[in-house]
Formats: C-alpha cells, sequence, structure tokens
C-alpha cells in the first residue's frame, strides 16, 4: 500500500520562532517575546522586563514576516502540498482583550495564505503555538483565569471569519498536553513563573495548589477549543479542525510488572488525558486517580461537559521526535527531550541535544492512538535538530535524510497496518529558533538561514541536499525515499 494519492506533503513553523517583528506593525508582547536564548548547557531565561543587551530571539527569528515570499516560494520548488504556520495572538489583538482587532496582522496573514492558494499549498494553521499576550499574563495570570477562555474565542472567531474562503484546517492549541508533562506554566498556559531564572523546559515539582491551579488552567484551554469548534462550524461547515498532541512513547524498561505498569500509566496520562478530552469530550477514566494522587482538582462550570461533547476535533495531529523508558528504579539514567523526560534506552542512538532516535516508535504511537480513536492521523512535526555546516553556498546534511527517511518509512508501515494517516509536515522545514534552547544553532530545515545563536548573520537563504531529497519524496509520493 503506498500514501494516499492527496496525502499532504510538507513542513511546519511556528511564529514565534520565525516571524520576527516582534514590535512590528502593532504586534504586542507575547510571553515568546520575554525568553531569552540559551543553550545546552544554559537553560533560557524567562524575564519579566526586557532587558537592554539580552538576546530574546523571538525579536527577530529568521525574517519570515518580510521574507515569506521568498520562503514560501522555496516551499513550493519542494512541491509542498501543506504548509502548517501559525497565527501570533498578538498580531491580531495586541493586548489579548482589545476591543478591535489590529488591522495591519489581518492584512499580513492574508497575504501569507493568498500567496499559499496561488502556489497550491493548503494552510494548517495552528491558533495558540506558544504565543500567548504577554498583558494577559500580568493582568490574569494567564489561562489560569477563565475570562482568558472568552478572549481567545473572541480572537478565533475574527481569524475564521476572515480567512474563511482560505483556510480549511486548524489546530487550536499546540502540544497541548505539555501541561499534564509538568512544563509550559508560561509557555503554553501563560502563567507567571514564579522564578525568573526556572529552567521553562525542565519538569517542575507542583504543589496540590499549582496542580488544581495549572490543570484548572488546561480546562479553560479544552473549554476555549470546544467553543472556537462549535462557532467554526457555524462560520464555515467545511472546516476541519484537529487537537496537536506531544506525542509520548514510553516503552517498559523491563519486564517487571511495576515497569511495564509504568509505562502504560504513562502514555494513559501524557498521551490520552488531553486526546480523550479533544476527541472523545470526555475525561479519561483514569483523570480521577491521576487528580487525587496530586491532591488537585479542577474547576468546573455547569455546562462545561456539553461544550466539551459538543467541540470535539476531526482529525488528530501529533509531534514525535523520541521515545523513551519507564522505570520504577529511581537510580536509572534519564535523558529529556521536547519536554519530556524518561529512562534511557541502551538500544538506542541519540541526536547532538541527547534526543534518542527510534523511527520504530513513531508506527507504534501512530497505530495505538488510530485504534484508540479512529480518526485521520497528522504527524505535523517531526525532525531531527542538528549542527549543519554551510560550505561554499552548501550544505551536506545526510544525517537528516537518514533520520527523514526511517521516519517516513515508519509512517508507510503505520499505513500498511490499516492507520489512516493524511499528513505530514516535517518540523522545521527552514532553519528557526529552537524553542527548548533558543538556539539558531540547533538547526532542522531543509533550508539553511545564514543566522548564528546571536543573532549575526545576512539571513539569507541557501538549499541544503535535503532540499532536494525531500523534493523528490514529495514527486514520487513517498515511494523514492533513496
Amino acid at each position: 500500500m503506498t500514501f494516499p494519492k492527496n496525502f499532504f506533503w510538507g513542513g511546519a513553523t511556528a511564529s514565534n520562532q520565525c516571524e520576527g517583528s516582534w514590535n512590528e506593525d502593532g504586534k504586542g508582547e507575547s510571553c515568546a517575546d520575554h525568553f531569552t536564548s540559551g543553550s545546552i548547557k544554559q537553560p533560557r531565561r524567562f524575564t519579566k522586563e526586557i532587558e537592554e543587551g539580552v538576546n530574546y530571539p523571538s525579536h527577530n527569528g529568521i525574517d519570515h514576516y518580510h521574507r515569506y515570499e521568498e520562503d514560501i516560494r522555496l516551499f513550493a520548488q519542494m512541491g509542498f502540498k501543506m504548509y502548517r504556520m501559525s497565527i501570533n495572538w498578538t498580531r491580531i489583538y495586541p493586548h489579548g482583550d482589545d476591543e478591535k482587532p489590529n488591522q495591519a496582522g489581518l492584512d499580513h496573514y492574508r497575504k501569507v495564505f493568498e500567496l499559499c492558494k496561488d502556489y497550491g499549498i493548503e494552510p494548517l494553521v495552528t491558533m495558540s503555538h506558544y504565543e500567548f499576550p504577554y498583558a494577559l499574563t500580568k493582568k490574569w495570570n494567564g489561562w489560569a483565569d477563565r475570562r482568558t477562555i472568552d478572549c481567545f474565542v473572541k480572537y478565533t472567531i475574527t481569524i475564521m471569519n476572515e480567512y474563511k474562503d482560505l483556510v480549511k484546517y486548524w489546530l487550536t492549541f499546540n502540544e497541548i498536553n505539555i501541561a499534564i508533562l509538568g512544563v509550559g506554566d508560561t509557555l503554553s498556559l501563560g502563567m507567571m513563573p514564579k522564578d525568573e531564572n526556572l529552567d521553562v523546559m525542565k519538569k517542575q515539582e507542583h504543589t496540590s495548589n499549582e496542580m488544581t491551579q495549572r490543570l484548572t488552567a488546561l480546562h479553560h484551554q479544552f473549554i476555549a477549543s470546544a467553543k472556537t469548534i462549535i462557532e467554526g462550524k457555524k462560520i464555515n461547515p467545511d472546516f476541519k479542525f484537529g487537537c496537536m498532541i506531544a506525542g509520548v512513547v514510553s516503552y517498559p524498561y523491563t519486564c517487571h510488572p511495576q515497569d511495564v505498569y509504568a509505562a502504560w500509566y504513562r502514555e494513559q496520562i501524557e498521551n490520552f488525558y488531553c486526546g480523550d478530552v479533544m476527541v472523545r469530550g470526555e475525561y479519561h477514566p483514569l483523570s480521577k486517580q491521576f487528580l487525587d494522587s496530586y491532591h488537585a482538582q479542577i474547576h468546573q462550570e455547569e455546562g462545561d461537559d456539553q461544550i466539551l461533547k459538543e467541540g470535539i476535533v476531526d482529525f488528530y495531529s501529533l509531534s514525535y521526535y523520541l521515545s523513551g523508558c519507564s522505570s520504577t528504579d529511581p537510580n536509572m539514567k534519564r535523558v529529556t527531550g521536547n519536554m519530556t523526560t524518561g529512562v534511557k534506552n541502551p538500544y538506542l542512538k541519540s541526536s547532538e541535544w541527547g534526543w534518542q532516535i527510534d523511527p520504530d516508535g513513531l508506527r507504534y504511537y501512530l497505530d495505538m492512538v488510530y485504534n484508540r480513536y479512529k480518526i485521520p492521523l497528522m504527524v505535523v512535526e517531526n525532525g531531527l535538530g542538528a549542527k549543519d555546516e554551510l560550505i561554499n553556498g552548501m550544505v551536506h546534511d545526510s544525517y537528516r535524510i537518514d533520520y527523514l527517511q526511517k521516519h517516513i518509512k515508519a509512517m508507510k508501515a503505520a499505513i500498511e497496518d490499516g492507520t489512516e494517516v493524511i499528513a505530514y509536515t516535517m518540523w522545521g522545514c527552514i532553519d528557526l529558533v529552537s524553542a527548548s534552547t533558543g538556539e539558531m544553532s540547533k538547526r532542522y530545515g531543509f533550508i539553511y538561514v545564514d543566522k548564528d545563536d546571536e543573532g549575526n548573520g545576512t539571513y539569507d537563504r541557501y538549499k541544503k541536499d535535503s532540499f532536494y531529497w525531500y523534493k523528490k519524496v514529495i514527486e514520487t509520493n513517498g515511494e523514492d525515499l533513496d
């Protein structure tokens, strides 16, 4: 069995990691604009005020805001069928709760979508991809306050009405389950951090009250997503909405029954706590036990259950980069990657940043999720962060081709298993700022951007070897992966 004839091959970016122009044309400050640069050894910081002389990578990104025409033309040369991108909330409503939208922001994204249409590229638009209005963080502590729901729905209704004839596929929240993973208080939930020097990507221990607050904030995102879908179907019945989950694959480190259960339980909570709410419209059966383990509770209002039931998604999208193991032995060596942690798997190799590479885990995850939900799946993030070397205008990234080749083969195997996969948008199709470290040297793209970790460079674009390889993959609909 080959990939479906209408399969969506493409790539993915996020506005806070590529656009730049952080305070241009009426855009307001987002939480992302307050994250400093970092490295594999030095964690990113969140500063409540912008500090002079400090590097904030989102402020310039890769200048996609001004160079989107060049970038989308390059995507078209590769043959993209889909471009996953995000709209920055603060370009539309600078403070999150403004009375009227910012026309310059609306006009910008209209030009982007019209250009995609000219090239036959289907936009897949993330409404909230770690881009939360900082004004609402200061005013209400982000999603911890239920009033944020109405602000978000006003924003999403605005963009759905504005682009109803240009965008069909929507994702409400990026990697919404990171709130369950123990990270993302500020990154995803827009909550003010207790300590500015806290590693924003490191899993934190939370008190009972803190867990009540963060899980209630997550519940508010669920309600906002459901309300957006309900309203979106009124605006255009042809709209298709998806959830977006950070895929967690956890193998038992040994065949000890406790390790097996630990791996199973982790997958149930970290994948399906959010997946069940967004796909089935109800909380996972284990959610009560999970809440009780933290002596936490969720503050809900009457009618919430009905809203969740009515506002379920049409498809399930995911990011997948790595896998890990689960063990009840606290002394086992642990590794991290994409905001998840796990015991190191001795059978797997790792990237330069310590992310364990496991193509077979993608097949496992796709089959597992599809057999639970039976709705179409999209792989909307997958890729290898690596240090690329530009020599005479060329980048020979055979290591990236090898990584993607094996993962696409695993995705193809899942399709042969009977799993319905309809899209693959490789993460960071053009080099952009790393969310985890704020670096540029951690590169993912098919297109090299001449910018270093300090923000210096020409910002010129160069095609890597993987650019031509992926072009051939798309031309053959995944048949020629050599």
